[in-house]
């Protein structure tokens, strides 16, 4: 296994490598010259230019610039926003990544918590009623075209019943003598967040040594509750429990747009990789010892056809990005995906391109952890 993964960190180089090449001429090839933009942008002092143009290499052919670009991202430099300046690439990206991946990250836990247990299920009863419901309500929202399931959320509970803000995720003048700024409390979500699955994980281990099933599910629901009570008690004390508040609250209608489209998906290809796990013979031959259907289901079938639907989870988390932009957009929500699109459209080339690095990187490094997981959950993997 360390041989594989050495193997594959090889590969990754050598691929990152390649896209970075590609986002470059791809950014060259594009309408306009980026350059001029540079040297004409009024936020830049003209006393600064000579040396940023330098420090960039946008004063020399495509060629050294391409050399420049490469010497930079390898050296941890991404340059200044134009449109920003003088804040450095890294810095934005810092700031805007939480708010992309405390949205993110949340639907998409939901959505797989949700969507793998009801695919199993559904699976395990095709042709039932429920299979029927399921399965339609599944595909409308996995094929819902997504600007117009945020309009829907919008108009019902924004506009007609007034429950959430139509867009952005703060109110301003709620935030004005706040302690700490939204970065931090971003930040600290994703603590909480990391920390419950931590504590999740931790009650999985601890309480697999009960052999009874019922009680084992009830130690691991307490297990789970004292957590999230520990987590609910630390922002009260905090004093920033209302701040954390007004951020979900703003997240609300996001994350449900999100967490339905991806729950759609998750639960119609849950259903499909458990059809076709539940014709194999060996699913036979466990029904025909005389073991009983939840086992058979669950521990049998469900983990090989778990393989895909883990596969899609973590690749879905390398790509928050591709599907960042129209959501972000649609619900104002100032994230990555939004930053790159503003990015592109203001001609801000270094903003771009760091944010399209950053996501090269998430994505290469989601496809090793999916082989790693693949080795993990089925035996019959070997490297």
């Amino acid at each position: 296994m360390l041989r594989f993964i050495v193997w594959r960190l090889a590969q990754n180089i050598v691929v990152f490598f390649l896209f970075l090449t590609v986002v470059f001429f791809l950014f060259q090839a594009m309408p306009g010259d980026y350059t001029k933009q540079f040297i004409m942008n009024p936020k830049i002092p003209p006393e600064a230019r000579e040396a940023l143009a330098e420090r960039l290499g946008l004063s020399g052919t495509v060629w050294d610039q391409y050399i420049h670009y490469i010497r930079n991202v390898f050296t941890g430099n991404l340059g200044v926003s134009f449109e920003h300046y003088p804040r450095e690439v890294w810095d934005i990206v810092a700031e805007r990544l939480p708010r992309t991946a405390v949205l993110f990250f949340t639907a998409t836990l939901v959505a797989f918590s949700w969507g793998f247990p009801l695919g199993k299920y559904i699976a395990w009863k095709r042709g039932s009623v429920g299979d029927y419901a399921a399965t339609v309500t599944g595909v409308l929202f996995y094929t819902i075209f997504t600007p117009l399931l945020a309009i829907i959320l919008l108009f019902v509970f924004a506009n007609q019943l007034g429950w959430f803000r139509s867009g952005g995720f703060l109110s301003p003048r709620f935030w004005i003598r706040a302690p700490v700024s939204p970065q931090t409390v971003f930040l600290m979500l994703i603590a909480t967040m990391l920390g419950l699955i931590g504590w999740w994980a931790t009650g999985r281990l601890v309480t697999r040594r009960i052999g009874h099933p019922r009680p084992r599910k009830l130690a691991l629901r307490t297990f789970t509750t004292l957590g999230i009570a520990a987590a609910v008690g630390g922002w009260y004390t905090s004093g920033l429990g209302p701040y954390a508040g007004d951020i979900v609250w703003h997240m609300v209608l996001p994350l449900l747009e999100l967490t339905l489209i991806s729950f759609g998906g998750t639960m119609l290809l849950m259903r499909d990789s458990m059809l076709e796990v539940v014709r194999e013979d060996y699913i036979t031959t466990a029904r025909a010892k005389g073991l009983p259907d939840k086992i058979v289901r669950d521990k049998h079938a469900a983990r090989t056809a778990l393989l895909p639907v883990v596969t899609s989870f973590v690749l879905s988390i390398g790509f928050v990005l591709s599907g960042g932009i129209i959501t972000e957009t649609m619900f104002s929500w100032k994230g990555l995906g939004l930053t790159y699109l503003q990015a592109t459209l203001s001609q801000d080339y270094p903003l771009a391109m760091g944010c399209l690095i950053f996501t090269g990187v998430l994505a290469l490094m989601a496809h090793l952890v999916a082989d790693v997981l693949y080795a993990v959950l089925d035996p019959r993997i070997s490297y």
